[in-house]
């Protein structure tokens, strides 16, 4: 009975356009345990023990979160459920310091990835790949799943992203014929049948791994500063680094501050500008820049 609960609350949210990939493995894993135990509705005492399972604090509040929400949206037919104490505290996260390359960085980066001992495609690949991401912004995800058909004369078009979104992201003038010239080569070169602009050693077509692999390689070249406890570059410090650039050239008045964050948050695919405006926080440099300015105006200067 709770098996059939979930699946007919899981198709429901999936109606209203929620993918729920993981959220569906977890709750039917609660379901399978609370069968298993006799129990065929949502019971406090073993929804907690189920959560309880997990190794970090943040797995088990997330856990129990998920039930949480099952059991608010079936008690509204069925009283019998039971709707868990979220004992393991709130399932929010402290989102990381982001690394912010400098100008410098991404220029010896893309520079390190172009090395002649790399042979065939692979060293245009991943210098190609990571000029794209700190010229535009894109999600890693987004940019090694561009085929030649989303290459237009208007820019980059990115279909059904993070938030089954589709948008276009325009390019400089430098980056299209660059990126021209990259694709020249790719053509010359297998899987001729593959639409893919990035593919590996292999002739598939690039994975998060093999991304991540090839940029921690040409960082290490570089010699990008990896301490314990200090924010470490990875391939989405380049959406990072877009990001706080774009926001360092908004204009001081305040009607513009607010267009100018929100075309930004249209342009980066963010789902709520307050992912945008996290920038702000999570920057010391920015920070500094509000810190200044809101000293100004508390002296009577003009911010």
């Amino acid at each position: 009975m709770l098996r059939k609960a979930v699946e007919s609350y899981l198709a429901v949210r999936r109606a209203c356009g929620f993918a729920l990939h993981s959220e569906g493995h977890l709750l039917n894993s609660f379901a399978a345990f609370s069968s298993a135990r006799g129990e065929e509705h949502v019971c406090s005492r073993i929804a907690i023990e189920w959560a309880g399972l997990s190794q970090t604090l943040h797995q088990r509040a997330r856990r129990l979160g998920e039930v949480i929400r099952f059991a608010r949206y079936m008690r509204a037919e069925d009283p019998r459920h039971e709707l868990p104490e979220p004992v393991f505290g709130g399932e929010s996260r402290q989102r990381p310091t982001p690394y912010i390359l400098s100008r410098n960085e991404v220029e010896r980066l893309v520079a390190a990835a172009f090395q002649p001992v790399y042979q065939g495609l692979r060293r245009d690949t991943y210098s190609t790949l990571f000029a794209l991401l700190a010229c535009t912004g894109l999600r890693v995800s987004e940019a090694i799943g561009l085929c030649y058909e989303d290459v237009t004369a208007d820019g980059l078009v990115i279909r059904s992203s993070k938030f089954r979104k589709s948008r276009l992201v325009p390019l400089h003038d430098t980056a299209q014929a660059h990126l021209a010239r990259y694709l020249e080569r790719r053509r010359r070169q297998p899987p001729f049948d593959d639409p893919h602009l990035f593919v590996s050693m292999h002739r598939k077509p690039l994975r998060l791994g093999n991304v991540e692999s090839a940029f921690q390689t040409a960082a290490r070249k570089i010699g990008l500063p990896r301490n314990r406890g200090q924010p470490r570059a990875t391939p989405h410090s380049l959406r990072h680094t877009f990001a706080v650039r774009a926001l360092e050239t908004c204009p001081d008045d305040r009607d513009h501050i607010t267009q100018h964050l929100l075309s930004l948050s249209t342009y980066l695919g963010h789902a709520q500008a307050a992912n945008t405006y996290w920038y702000l926080e999570a920057t010391p440099e920015l920070m500094r820049n509000i810190a200044e300015r809101c000293e100004r105006f508390l002296t009577g200067e003009r911010p």
